[in-house]
């Protein structure tokens, strides 16, 4: 009996130790150690010429807290997310560090964020340490992704300028809260509801050559870290007459 009580106790912590890095390896909130430098002779903003299409909304957005990213870009896919990234120098560092938002692609110096000169300066304890922090233009951080949140707003659908009505049809997408991905668009016909799958040109950028005519509905596609797909339909569809540059409010928001 006391050998089959220490066999069944041995299995157990062997399965323990099997299952523990496993568990670890998928800790959404837990922090990946990198580097992260910042866009240099730049305004304190991030650029209005990123590679995920955003223009000079991604310059701005969460306050100009935005970051260009090399493997968390993801083709594209990575665009608009959310990244809590902090300085790991407790000299200088806070412990809040930065929340940032994906809005470019880039890399150097081995690291995997290159933060708008706000957003560098904003992992400081205080207005000296983010002169200091800059001073050593590279930084060792860790980062963890986060929820977008933007109070107020809606998801957004914002008619790229490249776009040629009623022949071309390309948009990007905005204010996407909480933590899941856009991997898919769909365009639908709001009369026969017949749908086509988009094309994601670049970054956010969506597209389709001879959209359809009237009204148009979009579906997206939102895939978390699990796998799992959810498709979310908005309210208030694209009109008929739609113009380059405008900006239209689906009437939907996702956490």
């Amino acid at each position: 009996m006391a050998f089959s009580l220490w066999s069944q106790l041995s299995l157990f912590i062997v399965l323990l130790v099997v299952q523990t890095p496993g568990e670890a390896a998928t800790c959404s909130d837990c922090f990946v150690h990198s580097r992260a430098s910042y866009y240099p002779n730049s305004e304190a903003q991030g650029t209005d010429i990123g590679a995920c299409g955003f223009g000079s909304f991604g310059a701005t957005i969460n306050g100009g807290d935005v970051s260009a990213a090399s493997d968390l870009y993801r083709n594209g896919v990575g665009c608009g997310a959310c990244y809590q990234v902090r300085c790991t120098n407790s000299r200088y560092c806070s412990d809040k560090g930065a929340t940032v938002v994906i809005t470019d692609q880039g890399s150097g110096h081995n690291t995997d964020f290159i933060l708008s000169k706000r957003a560098f300066s904003r992992m400081a304890q205080t207005t000296d340490a983010a002169a200091s922090l800059l001073s050593l233009g590279v930084v060792d951080i860790e980062y963890r992704r986060v929820s977008c949140s933007y109070p107020g707003k809606n998801i957004t659908i914002k008619i790229d300028e490249n776009s040629n009505y009623p022949h071309y049809l390309a948009f990007v997408i905005y204010y996407q809260q909480g933590k899941n991905d856009i991997t898919a668009v769909q365009l639908c016909e709001t009369q026969n509801f017949a749908c086509k799958l988009l094309d994601r040109s670049y970054g956010a950028v969506w597209t389709t050559t001879s959209p359809p005519s009237g009204p148009l509905q979009i579906r997206m596609l939102f895939s978390d870290e699990d796998g799992d797909e959810n498709w979310v339909v908005p309210e208030n569809n694209i009109p008929q007459d739609w113009t380059v540059g405008q900006t239209y409010d689906s009437g939907v928001q996702v956490n």
